[in-house]
Order: structure tokens, then sequence, then C-alpha cells
């Protein structure tokens, strides 16, 4: 009796648009482009005897983009942060939402009171208490007491990992932070309990992160109580931070810079200190600013970030702090549609942030504070035409009245700028043109319906990126923005456009209609 040969089948391969476009999304498959004799294929399996392979590309799965070292070090699946959004509207439910998700995504702790802080850590500690995540600890030149009370609280709720911004140079709090949670290994290594991120745009700020605490520093924090003598040694051992973000052009605090300028030069830096001290492990250098579309983030990895921040993007999505009506703003955004206003943390140096500028006057009435600022020494400098101006169009209300607010908000937040501003009238109208800047961003988290025109919305061209990408898919509606959802089809795509791009590089030119990724609801076909 005689057995048949076993039958083999020929995977398909597809020429239609359509069935291309299925082969390269099939991510967690090799991908083969086939000559037909008939024009290009393409197909997930190596084809017969009658397909010549023009060129293949391995798998490609979302995870395996970017370094392998940040997911480990961070407990995380994907090389993906979602970047702090100060006022809370990077907010406990946005970071818990991704943590769940498996995705590294820091609490928006600026600008918030130390009672606020403290109640979102203590949900973190109760709702993802084994779970990655990380909080904003910004850089407080104006106000020294509210750095300090933040370490503190991280401290006191055992936060593993900080996300550290708008540092111009390292501070005592920071510092402290980072040694704290430094011991020593049975084995003599040094281990790591305080992770820190610092998000920075200037290649001497990286550098300091880069490299260990300031002895200066750590000797003084010692001597206070602070840390211990063994854990300023070990200090001298690790880098002030494991991972450095490149902020480029981006929303909030940024020095707009061009990423493809910024990152290759912050890469080199890390690289020669990396180099000169032998860390055993490479310090992470990840990139920020104007990734909000698949394509921006596949160019990120490409100039070797080892994982991508988003910020703006999240504003959208329904887990952020912020009001339907400032969703309903940015949903509406073009890549023009951003412009640059005085920030209120550090007004009186002149530090701008990006803002949505379509739908609100804000950015033009901050500038116009900024320039009576400087023109005049106090509030009661003003010429009678420009103070009437401000109390019946920005401010809505006799100057007075907002400098009573001003005083009973400082007596509880930080009694120090008070006493600085009774001693200098002009300190004092930067604290009353401070209000306006606080209250416009407040206006927008609450929606105030009838300071729509003043709304205060830190965003930079990403979202304006990201409108124009889910354009006709179910990502454009706003009750479909959920955070988890956006990190995925970001990164799903991220390496969808990296596996065409790979395919280019082969002399592959597909038909644009198959090269494009198209964000689709969980559950449905791709």
């Amino acid at each position: 009796m005689t057995t048949a040969p076993a039958r083999t089948t020929t995977p398909p391969v597809h020429t239609d648009p359509a069935g291309i476009h299925r082969v390269l999304g099939a991510l967690e498959q090799p991908c083969y482009i086939v000559d037909t004799g008939q024009g290009v294929g393409a197909a997930n399996a190596a084809p017969g005897p009658g397909g010549r392979i023009v060129a293949a590309v391995g798998p490609l799965p979302p995870e395996r983009l970017g370094c392998s070292a940040f997911r480990a070090r961070h407990g995380v699946g994907h090389a993906y942060m979602a970047g702090a959004m100060a006022g809370g509207i990077a907010s406990e439910e946005l970071v818990i939402a991704l943590a769940r998700a498996g995705v590294l995504a820091s609490f928006g702790a600026a600008g918030l009171l130390p009672g606020r802080i403290d109640r979102a850590l203590t949900r973190f500690a109760a709702e993802i208490p084994a779970l990655p995540y990380a909080v904003n600890l910004i850089h407080s030149p104006s106000e020294d007491a509210l750095e300090r009370e933040g370490v503190e609280l991280l401290l006191r709720h055992r936060v593993r990992c900080v996300e550290a911004s708008a540092f111009m140079d390292l501070t005592p709090h920071v510092v402290r932070y980072r040694a704290a949670g430094l011991s020593r290994t049975p084995d003599g290594r040094v281990h790591v309990g305080h992770r820190i991120v610092a998000k920075v745009s200037r290649a001497e700020v990286a550098e300091r992160f880069m490299r260990p605490a300031p002895e200066a520093i750590t000797a003084d924090l010692v001597a206070r109580g602070l840390i211990t003598a063994e854990q300023a040694e070990l200090a001298r051992r690790v880098p002030m931070a494991d991972d450095v973000t490149a902020e480029a052009d981006s929303g909030g605090h940024t020095d707009r810079r061009p990423l493809t300028a910024l990152f290759p030069g912050l890469l080199r830096v890390r690289d020669t200190v990396q180099r000169e001290l032998g860390y055993g492990q490479r310090i992470g250098l990840g990139a920020a600013g104007g990734i909000g579309t698949p394509r921006a983030a596949a160019a990120a990895f490409a100039l070797g970030a080892d994982y991508v921040v988003v910020g703006s993007v999240h504003q959208s999505c329904l887990e952020s702090g912020t009001s339907d009506a400032a969703r309903r703003l940015l949903a509406g955004a073009g890549l023009a549609d951003f412009e640059m206003a005085p920030a209120a943390d550090m007004f009186e140096l002149g530090v701008e942030l990006q803002v949505l500028k379509k739908g609100t006057l804000f950015p033009m009435r901050a500038k116009k504070l900024y320039e009576l600022y400087k023109a005049y020494d106090g509030v009661e400098a003003l010429p009678e035409e420009a103070r009437g101006q401000l109390e019946r169009q920005v401010f809505r209300r006799p100057l007075d009245d907002v400098w009573a607010d001003v005083e009973e908000y400082f007596t509880r937040r930080d009694p120090d700028q008070l006493l600085r501003a009774r001693q200098s009238p002009r300190r004092r109208m930067a604290l009353v043109f401070r209000w306006y800047l606080g209250m416009a961003s407040r206006w927008a988290v609450t929606g105030e319906g009838e300071r729509t025109a003043d709304y205060q919305v830190w965003c930079g061209p990403a979202m304006g990126g990201f409108n124009e990408w889910v354009r006709g898919s179910y990502l454009a509606a706003l009750e479909n923005r959920r955070a988890a959802d956006v990190a995925h089809h970001l990164m799903r795509g991220a390496a969808f456009t990296a596996r065409v791009q790979q395919l280019a590089w082969n002399g592959v030119r597909l038909p644009a209609a198959c090269t494009e990724y198209v964000p689709v609801p969980p559950g449905e076909a791709r």
C-alpha cells in the first residue's frame, strides 16, 4: 500500500492594495514582497516556486520598537511614555488607564497644591501599587518651597519614578530624591530605587542629568541629615537620571528646537559621557515634541530614540483632566493653530510656553500683560486708560480685588512670595498679572463658559498632526479618544510605518494606498 505524498499549500500572494495592506499590518509575521510575473504582491510566508522574492522583512510587533532596557527598567510593554501635563491635566485617570495598558505615564503634579498631590499619590498606591507610573517634579525657581514639599511627598509615598522637567540646573531637592533611593546590593552594586526621567531641551542641562550628582550638594544633604553618607558615596557611581528625554517643539514650556537637530546633539553628549564614566547600564535617550502620528513616532525611533514621549495628544483623550470645552477646541486644531505666550510660573523671567491659539484670545492678552510689566514699575504706575482696559476686558474686576485673591492664595501656598511683593510694587504687579495667567488655565480645565476667550490650553503642533491623521477614522470623535487606544495605535502605526520604510530601503515602493496606517476600533478587522 502506498501513501500519497503530503499536499503542501502555497501561501496566498496578495496583489490588490487592500490585501497588501493586510499583509503589512500583520506585524507579528514576516512580510515577503513577491514578483508574481504579472506585478508585485505581498505575503506573510515564503511563496512557492512560482513566486520570486524581491524583498523580505521580519516580524516587527510594536513591543520591539525602542530599547528593551527602557521597557525592563520601568516594567512596561512599550517604549512609550505619556508625558506630564501640568495642573493635573495628565490626571489620575489618565495615569491609571495607561498603567493598566502597560504604558508609563507621568502625573501632572506641576502647579498643584501639596494636598491635591497627596490625594493623587494615595489613589495610585491603592489602585496601581505594583504597576508603573511616574510623577512630574517641575523646577520652581520662584517657588522653592513647592519643589521641596513636592519631594517630601514623593518620598513619603515611596514614588519610584519621577519625570523631572523645566530644570535649568540641578537643585538640592531633585538630588535628594535621587540619592535617597540608592542602596548597596549584597554583591556591592548600586540599587537604584528612585528612577528619574529628565526632560530637557539643552545639551548643558542634559549633561548635568547624565553625570553623577554634584558632590557639593550631596555633602550638604548629608550634613542636614536628608541622606546618608553611604547614599552620597553611591551617588558618585550613577547618573542623576536613568533616562533623558530630548524635548523638541512641544506644548507648554519649550525651546521649540527641531527634533532632528536636538536629538543627534544630545545623543553625542550621552555617548561621550557614557564612554567617559563607563556606567553599568546605558542612559536611555527619548524623544518628545511633535509626536502625534505614527510617522512622527517612527521617525523618532529611526533617529535612535530609546522611547518616545507623547503629551499634547493625550489632552484630547477622555481621561485627561480638562474640560469637554477644551477638548473640543483641541479636536478642531490644525498644524498652524498654536502660539507662544508668557508662562505663569516664570513670568518675570520672560519664559514663554506654547498654547492653542484657535478659539481663544489668551496668547494676545498674556503678551500684553508682559509688555506692561516690562514698561511700568507697578500697578499704581499703569496709565489710567491701560488699567481700565485690563479691568474691563481681561480681569473683568478691579485689580485691587484681584490682589486680595492673590494674598489669600499665597498665604496658603507660599507666604514668602507676599513678603517679597510688599517690598516691591513691581513684584506685586507680577503676582497680579500671574493671577490671570493661572486662572486662564483653570478656566480651560473647568470649562468656564463665560471665559472661553481666555482659555489657556498648553499644546503643540502634534495635536494638529494627530487630528489630520485620524480624520475619517473612529478616533476623530472625541468620545472614542481613550488614552490606551491612542497609545496602541500610535505604536502599532509606528511599527507599520517602520516596516514600509524597511521595504523602501530595499528598493520596494508600494502604492500610497497600501502604506498609510489607519486606526480601527478594537475587535474590527484591519
